[in-house]
């Protein structure tokens, strides 16, 4: 795997320098480059440090691990591919995202899943394993959004406003969560069986990356919300 040294690059020549190699890569010394990975097909690259804005963007089979924290926008618009995340991760994650999986070990800032989309079989998938902040899944049009809520100190798994504008895909969030005040146009139930095996296999792959016991997380209760009204926005902003 090609090393590439990014202390002294701005976040164009080092973008510049990934696409010229053509080949797997780890980036050390990190430091807020922007865009890194944009639009990249099937490679892996590996980045040790804290990347900026933009990481994954439009991504299209790519697999990206980032050894920290990430900044804003991760994997906006993605279409296919990975984003590891052994820390934490900044605002608007999955922004659009319309493919693909991005794994996070700690925590999610502001509007997570913002606007996620699926189409046929490209259905994205995010798993953050601690807590988000307000607005997670804000107009959600498809997709799933998983949080596990480890280590919150005691704070709510999620901020205010959750599943806002709300029209389409799932969300599950680790323990009984049906009480929070969610809007109107979606429903919050305990999982089924049937909804846990469908989010099995991605608490798995977290719990391998992670080091978490799989079972220990899928015997306990998880909170499904889904969509129930095909106008969410006439019940947003019409009296009833």
């Amino acid at each position: 795997m090609k090393l590439i040294d990014a202390t002294d690059l701005d976040y164009q020549t080092l973008n510049e320098t990934l696409r010229t190699e053509g080949d797997d890569c780890t980036v050390s010394g990190c430091l807020g480059q922007r865009f890194i990975a944009a639009g990249m097909g099937k490679r892996t690259i590996m980045i040790k440090g804290t990347p900026g804005n933009a990481l994954g963007a439009y991504l299209n089979g790519a697999e990206i691990i980032v050894d920290g924290n990430t900044q804003d926008a991760v994997g906006d618009t993605m279409n296919a591919g990975k984003i590891i995340v052994h820390g934490n991760i900044g605002d608007a994650a999955g922004y659009a995202m319309r493919g693909g999986t991005i794994l996070v070990r700690g925590n999610a800032g502001y509007r997570a899943g913002i606007h996620m989309k699926e189409y046929r079989e490209k259905v994205p998938v995010m798993v953050i394993g601690g807590r988000t902040g307000s607005f997670l899944g804000e107009y959600q049009a498809g997709g799933k959004i998983i949080v596990l809520g480890l280590h919150t100190d005691g704070k709510c798994i999620v901020g205010n406003f959750p599943c806002t504008g709300m029209h389409g895909g799932k969300m599950y969030l680790r323990g009984d969560c049906t009480a929070l005040p969610f809007p109107n146009q979606v429903s919050a139930s305990l999982a089924s069986r049937d909804d846990m095996e469908e989010i099995r296999d991605y608490i798995t792959e977290y719990c391998d990356l992670f080091g978490y016991h799989p079972e220990e997380l899928m015997n306990s209760p998880f909170t499904v919300i889904t969509p129930d009204s095909k106008t969410p926005y006439k019940q947003m902003y019409v009296a009833n």
